[in-house]
């Protein structure tokens, strides 16, 4: 069956007209994958709606910190040291984003990382949708062993020159997700496209602790950030949120995926209203939030399952306006 579809992916076919009119192809390195990370390079290839190559871009970023896994992306402290701040290269990348559905390799990732330093520059980037390259090797069902760049630029016979280095990844990913576009129209299958919600808000913690913890990429790293403990919510969890109705105090509320919010603020939020914050979810959460509830992600599958209640950013930023107190014992 893919064979079939590969034949009529080379031959010329009707484009599908929901299809987007261009795409920018992302990859970023960063200094690690916590929330604080900063992004030391980034490349973007410009693709046309049918995935041909317009122009590619590629600069380094100084994170003004250590540059972290350095036997991963070659970046030294020595060679970021004259290199742009984000703040610098932010128009410029704006402007190679700008009309486009960000395309990358585990989009998610790539795309928090964008916008928290979008956020923290006091500026939003420019991006409404994504698209991941691994959902829609799923969605074509390619005969993948596992999800990695260099498998899937493997099986569409795509030589990667320089591995985790930004711009031989987008260049790579360009010319592997092409094939898999042309696939897909010619097949009509709907692209896995997700919506983006630019942060709207940034709060940068402490600077992390020096130390020895396993992180990026499964090698050890010397700085670490200590999970966040929140203090423990002081009423008891009244059950789970009745559509309609108000939220109380001690109701169980998890988050999934992005949010215009950044999510640390989000969930200061809710607990500062007497809400508890879960990091999962369990037949006990009264209320998921996210705003893909499609996604398809654990959380959301667990909440189908449980019948937990589902709602978006913007209604639960109203239910916090005005929380029901708890009962009284």
């Amino acid at each position: 069956m893919l064979e079939d579809l590969t034949t009529l992916a080379s031959s010329p076919t009707s484009w599908p007209a929901a299809y987007p009119k261009g795409y920018a192809v992302v990859d970023v390195e960063t200094t690690g994958l916590a929330r604080h990370d900063r992004i030391i390079s980034a490349a973007v290839y410009r693709l046309d709606a049918r995935g041909e190559v317009e122009d590619h871009w590629y600069t380094t970023v100084n994170p003004q910190r250590d540059p972290g896994p350095v036997w991963i992306h070659g970046l030294t402290s020595e060679m970021l040291q004259g290199a742009p701040l984000f703040t610098d290269i932010a128009e410029e990348f704006a402007a190679r984003l700008a009309g486009r559905v960000l395309v990358a390799h585990n989009a998610v990732f790539d795309w928090q990382m964008i916008a928290r330093e979008y956020a923290r520059a006091e500026r939003e980037a420019p991006v409404r949708q994504r698209l991941c390259t691994i959902a829609l090797s799923k969605e074509l069902g390619l005969p993948l062993p596992n999800h990695k760049l260099e498998t899937l630029a493997a099986h569409f016979g795509v030589v990667q020159r320089r591995a985790h280095h930004a711009l031989d990844d987008a260049r790579v990913l360009a010319e592997a997700f092409r094939p898999s576009l042309h696939t897909a129209a010619a097949a009509g299958v709907r692209l896995p496209l997700h919506e983006c919600r630019p942060l709207t808000e940034w709060n940068d913690r402490p600077a992390p602790r020096v130390g020895s913890q396993a992180g990026y990429g499964g090698h050890r790293t010397t700085g670490w950030r200590p999970a966040r403990k929140r203090p423990a919510c002081p009423y008891p969890n009244p059950g789970r949120y009745e559509v309609g109705k108000r939220l109380k105090q001690g109701m169980r509320v998890a988050f999934s995926g992005d949010t215009s919010v950044e999510r640390e603020l989000l969930e200061d939020r809710a607990t500062e209203a007497g809400l508890h914050v879960a990091t999962s979810l369990s037949r006990l959460t009264s209320l998921l939030v996210t705003n893909d509830p499609d996604s398809g992600t654990s959380k959301v599958v667990k909440a189908r399952q449980y019948g937990t209640p589902i709602v978006d950013e913007a209604a639960f930023g109203q239910l916090l306006a005005d929380v029901e107190p708890a009962s009284q014992r």
